[in-house]
């Protein structure tokens, strides 16, 4: 295929070396013509790294390198690679827009193709905000545009979103579809919807992140801690806003928030605004939640430890869950008294069993069986009871985070965001449940989809979870979807798609 790539920063960059690698032929266009040279010299250096490092033929490298057609103007009529001269047979058959996320800018640019390339030429934008039927509404024809949005390094992350305009022809999403696939890249088909898919499922980690951290229920690097260590994340929610920058995460769960008319499951913290104003976006600004300067550790600074307390006091634990951490002989004037919290509170315990609130703690049990256990203290926990409570829980070479007392400590809270957030996607139709869990763990690199996560904790005990989330807090946020009330009633995987309905 012929494929025009207009813009020629770092996303064009990427898909024109996808699409050269994958076989076919690229034009290569800027508002800059040195930014076209730029990334020309880019890619083929990209080829050549790959060929030292035996990825790549020497001869797939040449050719690849070969089909790279730098233009002259993103309006050239139509462009032959041999000559270097336009032709009438040489138009594009796909143009791949990925300039500045600007509305604007992007109908214009759409505006002017569709004045010099033949009907048959379709378009497609790689905008990761703007709604693609916006964009296409000031095309003569806007079926022929559909959104084709890459993640970044394109090279890399597999995952690219389709999205079909309201106005879209059906032959469009299957031409770009089966291009993606055929070209090494996973495919998902994404309702046009303030931040698509990948985007959308992302808030339920960082919006309830923002909401412990609001709460004071821990800091940023215990919260990023335990999601690495308890929920297995590659990255702590702190650490990945510093990576991509908290300025763009700020304005991305604003508009998803206002696009689906303030969705309380959506709510965004008023945290981030401050810190956006002062410059603290991260990595690219070299302090965020981390510091990134020199001498500084970033998300590697070492983790406070609490010491002095004895491993051996006596433990008596209330359910089963924690049986393991109890001791047989213990004393009921002198114990620790460990209680689990699902979805509930230590204060609650405290109240509803009439336990000893000086030396009652909670334990996640969503974090009994990681390298990482937390325990949970009240205003009413003495100090002493806390380190001994640490000294317990790591005598078997356990790291333990120790968190003030909410409904459901901080892991099982993300926990719910995800799957929530995520079910709520799958309730509005905006993908089919398969490719929800593929493009989380594709864009997101989650250690499993987020419904099979949910799945694998049990339907029936997340619904548990989030309805006494929302009992103990009273926050609409944590209302169960319909989706997951459903299924967890009716025995079902939360992955069961909806049937198919008589037209």
């Amino acid at each position: 295929m012929r494929i025009r790539v207009v813009g020629a920063g770092t996303m064009g960059r990427g898909i024109a070396q996808w699409a050269v690698t994958a076989g076919h032929t690229v034009e290569l266009a800027d508002a800059r013509t040195e930014a076209v040279a730029d990334a020309v010299a880019f890619v083929r250096t990209m080829l050549e790294r790959a060929v030292v490092k035996g990825r790549m033929s020497r001869a797939d490298a040449d050719r690849a390198a070969s089909a790279l057609v730098p233009l002259d103007s993103p309006y050239d009529a139509a462009h032959d690679a041999a000559s270097g001269a336009t032709a009438d047979g040489g138009a594009p058959q796909l143009v791949i827009e990925a300039v500045l996320e600007d509305l604007e800018v992007k109908a214009e640019l759409f505006t002017g193709l569709e004045r010099v390339l033949p009907e048959e030429t379709v378009f497609a934008t790689n905008t990761s905000s703007l709604s693609v039927t916006r964009i296409g509404a000031r095309l003569t024809d806007p079926g022929r545009l559909a959104g084709l949005h890459f993640f970044n390094p394109v090279p890399l992350m597999k995952l690219v979103e389709v999205v079909p305009g309201a106005a879209t022809r059906e032959d469009v999403p299957e031409l770009l579809t089966a291009l993606v696939a055929e070209s090494g890249h996973r495919p998902v088909t994404v309702a046009d919807t303030p931040g698509f898919l990948v985007n959308h499922a992302g808030r339920g980690l960082v919006t309830e992140a923002f909401a412990l951290l609001e709460e004071s229920v821990a800091g940023h690097a215990a919260i990023d801690r335990i999601a690495r260590d308890v929920l297995g994340l590659r990255m702590g929610p702190f650490e990945l806003m510093d990576l991509t920058g908290l300025d763009v995460t700020a304005s991305v769960m604003d508009t998803v928030w206002e696009g689906f008319r303030h969705a309380d499951r959506l709510r965004p913290s008023y945290l981030p605004a401050n810190r956006v104003a002062a410059g603290l976006y991260g990595r690219k600004s070299r302090r965020g939640f981390y510091g990134y300067g020199e001498g500084e550790a970033g998300p590697s600074l070492p983790e406070p430890r609490i010491e002095g307390g004895d491993p051996a006091r006596p433990v008596r634990v209330t359910g089963d869950e924690l049986a393991d951490l109890a001791a047989a002989d213990a004393a009921p004037h002198d114990a620790l008294v460990l209680v689990p919290t699902w979805g509930t509170s230590v204060a609650a315990a405290v109240v509803e069993n009439g336990l000893p609130a000086e030396r009652t703690l909670g334990v996640d049990p969503l974090s009994l069986g990681t390298p990482r256990r937390v325990l949970a203290v009240t205003p009413a926990t003495r100090d002493d009871a806390v380190r001994d409570a640490v000294a317990v829980l790591a005598r078997d070479g356990h790291a333990v985070s120790v968190v003030r007392d909410t409904a459901g400590s901080v892991a099982q809270r993300l926990l719910a965001s995800v799957v929530n957030v995520a079910t709520g996607i799958a309730e509005r139709g905006i993908a089919a449940p398969a490719d929800i869990d593929v493009a989380v763990t594709l864009g997101l690199g989650y250690p499993r989809g987020p419904l099979a996560w949910g799945d694998a904790v049990g339907a029936a005990r997340m619904l548990a979870l989030l309805r006494a989330l929302q009992a103990e807090t009273g926050d609409p946020r944590h209302r169960p979807t319909p989706w997951l009330t459903h299924r967890a009633s009716l025995g079902l995987p939360l992955s069961t798609p909806m049937p198919r309905l008589p037209e």
